[in-house]
């Protein structure tokens, strides 16, 4: 089979959660451990970093391992969803898998996994576990595909583990309270291994508490140890933090859901060293303002234009939104251009409720089967005060505001990260 054939063949064979959601979706283990087994345990060959949270632990995956990467670690990089290609999942020191890997796993394994009927994301995790350790990798860190107690990412044990946040997301899986969803999150916690969390609320604390206690896990809250002692926009969209451990740190990624990444990612960085990576000072600063070009990290508040501004960003949910929409009302710009897609199983009337009502609005649909028809986002919009036109897809929707807009003008993308995966192809 070619790559594109090898793609088709998985997406076609193994359902995959970003085109259809929940028919994706596989409650329990026993397929991801039988894999496990089939691979003779590959993710116990290297050592790994466990990240989960509901908002930002893709930012917080990439920037470790670009700070491992640059203290000289040979660092494998799981994450999901991928934006343009499949092979953005899966990287070792910032380069994606290559396409004759995923190939050659497919038609060498396919008789095996065939009659277990894997999930998508199962069948990817099994992949890069075992590429990691083709690749005899250092280190890998691990993003959570979907909660933590029951996601496949979930057998490994780490040097230590962490949660960034909890907020409203996937509330058909994960339960319907703050509660709720921190208990699943906080099952990624591992008998006497420490867990930093990065932020709480009076309803999610108690519940990394107790999982702490009962695992014997030692927990760290970032909040507590304020180690971020400033934050400052610099002109040209990047931030400059001033840290009780670095001065002046420049961060490459300009959204303001940064600093609270930033806060988070410090006590982790000190934890690295506590665990016995060799981390200097020069590390952290390259990690923090090369992470695009040392992982290639894409759709954080991300520019794609000029003149006007075109900014896009993957943000989501109610927890991301909060700060999308603070953002957009520091900007400076003559009028405001919102292209927005989302899909059916997010608080879509919690984001809406959060937009400005000066933008112009150009309603649209990613390229998945999860896509929520623009009609029907721009009909409830309409109950929030928000008004415009729709458009069959982000090509569409993108030529029209390109083609409304003044010079002066912003036009932000976003909604969904398939969203903003169907404009970086475009652009």
């Amino acid at each position: 089979m070619t790559y594109d054939e090898t793609l088709s063949y998985l997406y076609q064979s193994a359902p995959l959660f970003q085109q259809i959601g929940k028919g994706a979706y596989k409650e329990g283990l026993d397929t991801t451990y039988t894999l496990d087994t089939y691979f003779a345990h590959p993710h116990r060959k290297f050592h790994t970093i466990h990240i989960a949270g509901t908002n930002g632990k893709g930012s917080c995956s990439h920037t470790l391992a670009a700070i491992l990467q640059s203290a000289g670690y040979k660092t494998g990089l799981y994450t999901s969803p991928h934006l343009i290609d499949f092979r953005e999942r899966i990287r070792v020191n910032g380069q994606p898998i290559s396409q004759a890997f995923v190939v050659d796993f497919v038609e060498r394994h396919r008789c095996f996994f065939e009659a277990l009927h894997p999930s998508f994301f199962e069948l990817t995790t099994a992949m890069a576990f075992h590429y990691f350790q083709q690749q005899a990798v250092d280190v890998a860190v691990i993003e959570v595909g979907l909660g933590g107690r029951l996601d496949c990412t979930n057998i490994i044990t780490p040097d230590f583990s962490l949660i960034t946040n909890i907020s409203f997301d996937h509330i058909q899986f994960l339960g319907n309270t703050l509660a709720q969803i921190a208990s699943e999150k906080a099952g990624i916690i591992k008998r006497n291994v420490p867990v930093i969390i990065g932020e709480t609320t009076p309803e999610t604390k108690p519940v990394f508490q107790e999982k702490a206690r009962e695992m014997h896990a030692p927990i760290l809250f970032a909040e507590e140890e304020s180690l971020l002692q400033q934050s400052d926009n610099t002109p040209d969209g990047k931030y400059l933090y001033q840290t009780t451990d670095y001065k002046n740190l420049t961060g490459e990624l300009g959204g303001f859901c940064q600093t609270k990444n930033t806060n988070t990612l410090l006590p982790a960085i000190r934890m690295l060293k506590q665990c016995g990576y060799k981390i200097k000072e020069e590390n952290v600063r390259e990690g923090f303002a090369k992470v695009c070009e040392l992982t290639g990290l894409m759709g954080r508040w991300q520019k794609i234009g000029i003149s006007p501004n075109i900014i896009c960003d993957t943000g989501h949910n109610v927890g991301g939104f909060q700060y999308i929409c603070r953002q957009l009302s520091h900007q400076t710009y003559a009028h405001l251009r919102i292209i927005i897609g989302m899909v059916n199983d997010k608080d879509i009337s919690g984001v809406l409720d959060m937009l400005p009502k000066n933008a112009i609005y150009y309603f649209t649909r990613a390229s998945v089967q999860r896509a929520l028809p623009p009609e029907t986002i721009q009909d409830l919009a309409s109950s929030f005060g928000l008004h415009g036109k729709t458009y069959p897809d982000v090509m569409m929707a993108l030529c029209a505001a390109k083609k409304d807009a003044s010079r002066d003008d912003l036009i932000f993308v976003g909604g969904s990260s398939f969203i903003v995966a169907d404009l970086l192809k475009i652009t």
